[in-house]
């Protein structure tokens, strides 16, 4: 498969995936959009905590460990993706993976339609370090929000952002995906601060 440059193309390789695999594993997302793409191994986890597999306990803070090994990545500038093994082996059955891709398909197109290649200084190689550095800040967020309905969900959002502001090299997003990602750290420390002031 070439390398995904739009979130259809992205829904259209998992979908593909899911049709050709009873159960897809990490590893195989991984071939599928090459080890050089970062945009969508940001984009992906997000998304799917944003379906109902992300009410799944535990999930969202699996996911967010993804996005993390990815985003350490980013902060260093490694040139090629790496992820272990025991995350790589894990799958989802293509039929959940199938379904959760058509749920998606309204937000794809959105996104696609809006978002683009606009102020691309803005998506290079050092706003991305720092888009790296918040978004673990926001990865670092979510175990402890996961005990909140739908709170996890803010931050994933603000991931999703960043995933898509690299893909298709949109500055205009990145600076979306800050505003947002810092929004959503700043709500997530009000939240659990506050529920921890209420025991």
């Amino acid at each position: 498969m070439k390398e995904p440059h739009s979130v259809k193309d992205i829904l259209d390789d998992l979908d593909e995936l899911a049709e050709d695999k009873d159960e897809v594993c990490i590893a195989d997302v991984v071939e599928a959009f090459g080890d050089r793409s970062y945009g969508p191994f940001l984009l992906v986890p997000a998304l799917v905590e944003l379906t109902p597999i992300g009410a799944i306990p535990g999930v969202p803070t699996f996911l967010a460990l993804i996005i993390a090994v990815v985003a350490v990545q980013m902060l260093v500038g490694e040139s090629h993706l790496w992820l272990p093994g025991f995350i790589e082996n894990r799958s989802v059955k293509g039929e959940k993976l199938a379904k959760a891709s058509k749920k998606l398909r309204g937000v794809g197109k959105f996104m696609d339609k809006w978002f683009h290649g606009r102020m691309k200084h803005f998506t290079s190689r050092w706003y991305r370090r720092l888009a790296a550095l918040i978004i673990l800040f926001l990865c670092a967020s979510i175990p402890p929000l996961e005990v909140l309905p739908f709170a996890s969900s803010g931050p994933m959002l603000a991931i999703a952002c960043f995933g898509v502001a690299i893909m298709v090299r949109d500055g205009l997003l990145m600076i979306v995906a800050t505003a947002l990602g810092i929004g959503a750290i700043g709500l997530g420390y009000s939240l659990w601060s506050g529920g921890e002031g209420g025991n």
